[in-house]
């Protein structure tokens, strides 16, 4: 009896320094890992951004700064002489009206490829799968096949040489469509089966329930519809011959023609070009990315 209640009274105690080592060991080592990428993530970073950063800089150097060579990373004498230039003595006031035009109208196509996208998820009709197979299969198809027939169907229709002949053709995208689809199979069909039963329309249920919770893919699609309808190049110098109705992105192309070679004024152009387009992702970045992550899931 002595013995046995004397045996576990003479074990030593589970060493407790041992652990505790390894527990800092494994501190340190992720700290050093998460210091090692953060780094190489930072240097990526700058890497990925100079050639923005040098845009805006260059767009602010005089002329005679912007051909030096070696060339010189910040400017000595700043200037926004050529941001002036390029609004009153060249037409990229009137560019940049046909720009937001042309976007203005492409953000009516959101609500149809919406309505579209909700129609494919929630719905039940007959061809369903054949139609949501001819969108998709709009994916395949390169835009440059379809332009020589866009272009004969939009003369006929007497929208050559028009803002909306520039803008309607991308008012609707396969892509965008299907984007919509996969994420309003995420709503809950017992929300809108309540709605119904409440005396809901299937309009005032799609406005007042179904496109609030889309915000996170609305926003994706804002963001992209933005992106196309702001830097759309060849179309519009395809469908349209008067110079009035150019959009920046030809009106930049144009500079060289316009112009002797100046950098500074190229770079002025450029950045009225992409500034709007990062504070548009700025802006909806946390939008975009829950729309992104979300859209694939059922």
């Amino acid at each position: 009896m002595t013995t046995s209640l004397t045996r576990p009274q003479l074990k030593r105690p589970a060493p407790v320094v041992d652990s505790t080592r390894s527990d800092r060991s494994a501190a340190r080592r992720i700290r050093s890992t998460t210091i090692v990428l953060g780094v190489i993530l930072g240097v990526g970073a700058l890497v990925t951004t100079f050639p923005f950063l040098w845009m805006l800089t260059a767009s602010i150097k005089p002329q005679r700064e912007s051909t030096d060579f070696p060339p010189s990373i910040l400017p000595k004498e700043p200037t926004f002489e050529y941001y002036r230039v390029l609004f009153t003595e060249l037409d990229f006031g009137r560019y940049l009206v046909n720009t937001l035009a042309v976007v203005g109208i492409g953000m009516v196509g959101l609500l149809v490829m919406a309505m579209a996208g909700y129609a494919f998820a929630k719905f039940e009709f007959r061809g369903k799968r054949g139609l949501f197979f001819l969108v998709l299969a709009t994916m395949m198809v390169p835009i440059q096949v379809t332009m020589i027939p866009t272009y004969l169907i939009l003369n006929q229709m007497k929208l050559t040489n028009t803002l909306l002949g520039i803008a309607l053709p991308t008012l609707v995208s396969g892509f965008s469509i299907f984007l919509f689809r996969q994420f309003m199979t995420t709503i809950p069909t017992e929300m809108l089966e309540a709605a119904r039963l409440d005396g809901a329309s299937e309009w005032r249920t799609f406005w007042q329930i179904v496109l609030p919770l889309s915000k996170p893919i609305l926003a994706v699609q804002v963001v992209l519809t933005f992106i196309a309808g702001w830097n759309s190049f060849l179309w519009p110098l395809i469908i349209a011959s008067d110079q009035n109705l150019y959009t920046l992105s030809v009106g930049l192309s144009l500079l060289n023609k316009q112009l002797a070679v100046n950098p500074s004024l190229q770079m002025a152009g450029a950045s009225v070009m992409v500034i709007p387009i990062l504070v548009v992702f700025i802006i909806f970045q946390r939008f975009v990315i829950q729309g992104f992550a979300l859209s694939g899931l059922k």
